[in-house]
Order: structure tokens, then C-alpha cells, then sequence
């Protein structure tokens, strides 16, 4: 059984596709760019301002599913450049205790508006 999640906490899904998906035990979110929900703006200023706010989107998602951050298992970090690893990782740490979450991080040129930051996230729901 799937189960759609949507928080208004995060920005609304404007295409084919949900802002997150319940399948048993796991939510399977979509994936996130720097749009804050309250102004549909996005918050580009600097790589950390756009992780801090894909991380606070991801945030809302998990809460609406009734989840917490520490309950994240995986997440996928496209980058722009390698060269902002050192900056995105500064503010990703700061959302998660260990153990940490399982993560992939890649260089990608086809993010959405020339954003240098996207993510995912798969969660172990309680």
C-alpha cells in the first residue's frame, strides 16, 4: 500500500510527482531544492543557505510522516561542484547525530536553475 505524504512545510509538488511516498515502513522523499514554502522564494544567497533550507524542507516531510530526523537512513546530495562539499557538509552535520545516515554525494551539472544543491531522502518510519 502507498501512501501519499505532503507537508505544508515544505514546497508544494508542481509536477508528476509527490513530495514524499509511503511504501510500508519507508518514506521515499522527492527530491529537494532551496524553495522556502512560505514565500515560494528561493533561498540561493549561498551553498549553506541552500542546504539549510533543503534540510528544513526534508525536515517538515519527515515530521508530517510522524518521523524525526534521527529516523533518516539514506539521503543523496547532487552538488554542483565538488568544490562546495566542505560547505554543504558543515550545515548537513548539523541535522543529524550518529550514527549518521547512509549517504551518496555527486557532482551534477543538470540541477534545477543552476542551484547548486539538491537532495533526497529515504526514511525508517516508527
Amino acid at each position: 500500500m502507498r501512501q501519499i505524504i505532503a507537508s505544508k512545510g515544505a514546497p508544494e509538488a508542481v509536477g508528476n510527482y509527490s513530495q514524499a511516498v509511503r511504501a510500508g515502513n519507508l518514506l521515499f522523499l522527492s527530491g529537494q531544492i532551496c524553495v522556502n514554502p512560505h514565500t515560494g522564494m528561493m533561498e540561493r544567497a549561498s551553498v549553506a543557505a541552500q542546504t539549510a533550507r533543503i534540510m528544513e524542507n526534508i525536515k517538515a516531510i519527515v515530521e508530517e510522516a510522524g518521523a524525526g530526523m534521527d529516523d533518516v537512513v539514506h539521503c543523496r546530495a547532487f552538488l554542483s561542484d565538488m568544490r562546495h562539499f566542505e560547505e554543504f557538509d558543515a550545515v548537513y552535520r548539523g541535522y543529524f547525530g550518529k550514527p549518521y545516515p547512509a549517504r551518496m554525494t555527486v557532482a551534477s551539472a543538470g540541477i534545477y536553475d543552476g542551484l547548486d544543491v539538491e537532495m533526497d531522502a529515504v526514511v525508517l518510519l516508527p
